[in-house]
């Protein structure tokens, strides 16, 4: 049984055709317990003890209740009945639909909110065409969710009962989706597929386009110039949201389902142009600053808490523009009235909802970094460390397929980039790429770095360049495209960003026979401290993290290329005749006695984005080898 509904769950759950942000709930029973879905987990990653057991009995004592008082007594009394039907040992904070899985008589149950239904059941001619196209359906009026819409659907499906002496095996809920049964999994599959086909047969023959919308490329001026901003305009006071940007689309006019009104809001702001006096307008009219921003002919702009929030309220906003459009082989739209959107905005179980989804707080939620370098060894650890704390991480790489592995590996608000960072074109590239995904950002790691190791006598020019194009000449390139987003960003949030430059302590005391990696460094502090003095006008610190010797990243232990190798063959360690005499070397060089990990400079990294009243500094982090005057 279980086996049978977590496959029906993350088989229909993985097809956005079915369920889009995880949205939609599932359940199977046996005689005494239901087992359902809880609130927070997406139906396509949902496993078999996610499911939270309940007992069916104490459940069915909902449909007994009379009237209340008002709404909040009778969602404080339906709270309270789920949580005590949830059975000693399970957990989870069960569906609030889990009343409507316990009326239909079916041992598998799955709700479901696809567009192709939403747009009969959104439609103003729905009721009457639904009657004709599903005969033996339940069509049910919209209520409120909770308590109201399971004793609504309890009575109905009686009424049902006594008139067609069986159960209804479906049941659509006027402006919110489809309940299917059935006693195999088979039996649910197939009544979705021959919904679905109806559906789509119908929408063709009215000359109705069933299409899902597709993300297209907006406006690039309009989103360098627009994103940044709407990270401050579009969150509260003091913080960031995150802005993921389309081709312009016409968002829905209206509130259509209470997925689409919790994740993409009831109103969209459409106008020619963004500015803080258009946001304070719409939120003085709605009571609320909008998550959807379109800009007719060039972009459309979606806000979350987060990188996948912000892809989230993206994706409703394209499924109710959607939905809006099938609404049209159905009689026209049909908005949820002003009494009930609001219900849905206020509703606690929607709020839990949406929190469990964004997550909890960490030291950088809602941070956007730029990691460069980052698809392998120090970059990618120090990448780990960001992500773990909580920031959206892109990782900036030549090796964009190794950068993409990486992002992946990240979590599902991490990206891979292309970048080489001593071309101005690619740079401005991969700037203008993070813009359009992420809005902007707040902290740019400027990890990636070169050495060529050599005696001034005879190291190469080309090596030279080499060496100082990329070290020296990348930072510079990195730092002139990122901080005018920076600039327009903290114009808006009054936040400060941040610029790490990751250097070395070859940057603070001289390397033998390494001059254009130490002279790279110590030019490139030189930057940090310039960079630092111009930019704090713009609210952006610049700093230096200096860190001693990574001995387990390939940088140094490459058996063909790193640096215990290209030292060795330098003759830099006198008397060295190995691999290992060369690290033996530089271990006893460090008073701690080990080489600097990812994590240590990573905590530095942290500890310069926390610290408000530093810039401009070079912090060492090389276990006491480099100790500053």
């Amino acid at each position: 049984m279980f086996k049978t509904i977590t496959r029906l769950s993350n088989i229909l759950g993985g097809d956005p055709e079915f369920v889009l942000a995880g949205g939609g709930n599932t359940s199977c029973k046996d005689e005494k317990y239901l087992y359902v879905k809880p609130s927070g987990v997406s139906l396509a990653k949902i496993t078999e003890k996610d499911f939270v057991k309940m007992d069916r009995a104490i459940l069915r004592e909902c449909f007994a209740w009379g009237e209340f008082a008002d709404a909040s007594e009778r969602e404080a009394r339906i709270k309270s009945l789920m949580a005590y039907a949830v059975a000693p040992g399970s957990s989870g904070r069960p569906s609030v639909e889990a009343p409507l899985h316990e009326i239909m008589d079916f041992k598998y149950v799955v709700h479901l909110h696809p567009a192709l239904v939403n747009g009969m059941t959104c439609g103003k001619n729905g009721a009457a065409k639904c009657a004709e196209l599903f005969p033996e359906a339940l069509w049910v009026e919209y209520v409120d969710p909770g308590f109201t819409l399971a004793k609504v659907v309890y009575d109905r499906v009686q009424a049902y009962k006594k008139a067609n002496n069986k159960a209804p095996e479906v049941i659509f809920l006027q402006n919110h989706g489809v309940f299917v049964g059935g006693s195999e999994e088979m039996d649910v599959v197939k009544t979705y597929g021959d919904i679905m086909g109806k559906l789509q047969e119908y929408y063709v023959q009215n000359n109705v386009n069933h299409a899902a919308l597709t993300a297209g490329e907006p406006d690039m001026e309009a989103v360098m110039n627009t994103a940044p901003q709407l990270r401050g305009l579009l969150a509260a006071a003091g913080s960031v949201v995150t802005v993921k940007s389309a081709a312009a689309f016409a968002p829905a006019a209206g509130p259509l389902t209470p997925d689409h009104i919790v994740y993409a809001k009831s109103f969209a702001l459409t106008c020619d142009e963004v500015s803080a006096d258009a946001i304070k307008a719409f939120e003085d009219c709605k009571g609320y600053k909008p998550k959807v921003v379109c800009i007719p002919g060039k972009a459309t702009f979606a806000a979350g808490s987060n990188a996948v929030g912000a892809a989230t309220t993206l994706t409703l906003a394209m499924d109710a523009a959607r939905v809006e459009r099938l609404t049209a082989a159905f009689g026209g739209v049909n908005y949820i009235t002003d009494e009930h959107r609001e219900f849905i905005e206020n509703w606690e179980v929607e709020s839990y909802r949406s929190k469990v989804a964004a997550g909890s707080a960490k030291a950088l939620t809602g941070k956007v970094a730029i990691v460069t370098g980052g698809a392998q060894g120090f970059g990618y650890g120090i990448a780990e460390v960001l992500a773990a704390a909580g920031a959206d991480v892109v990782i900036a790489d030549m090796n964009v397929d190794g950068a993409n592995a990486a992002a992946a590996k990240l979590g599902d608000g991490a990206s891979g980039a292309a970048v080489n960072i001593a071309d101005e074109e690619s740079v401005a590239a991969m700037v203008q790429n993070v813009v359009k995904n992420y809005g902007g950002a707040d902290l740019f790691v400027a990890n990636a770095g070169v050495l060529r190791a050599g005696s001034v006598k005879t190291l190469s020019k080309k090596d030279w360049d080499f060496v100082t194009n990329i070290n020296y000449s990348g930072y510079f390139l990195c730092v002139k495209h990122i901080s005018p987003v920076m600039a327009l960003q903290n114009s808006a949030t009054g936040n400060w960003c941040d610029i790490v430059q990751v250097n070395s302590k070859s940057g603070l005391v001289g390397s033998n026979r390494n001059g254009a990696y130490a002279g790279s460094k110590f030019g490139t502090i030189g930057l940090t401290q310039s960079f630092a003095l111009e930019l704090v006008a713009d609210r952006i610190k610049v700093n230096s993290v200096c860190p001693g010797n990574f001995f387990d990243g390939p940088l140094w232990s490459d058996p063909e290329k790193g640096l215990f190798v290209q030292y060795l063959n330098a003759g830099k360690v006198p008397g060295a005749k190995t691999v290992a005499d060369v690290k033996e070397f530089y271990e006893k060089q460090i008073p701690m006695h080990r080489g600097c990990l990812p994590v240590d400079v990573a905590k530095a990294i942290i500890y310069a984005v926390e610290q408000l009243y530093e810039t401009g500094q070079a912090i060492p982090v090389s276990g006491g080898q480099v100790m500053l005057n």
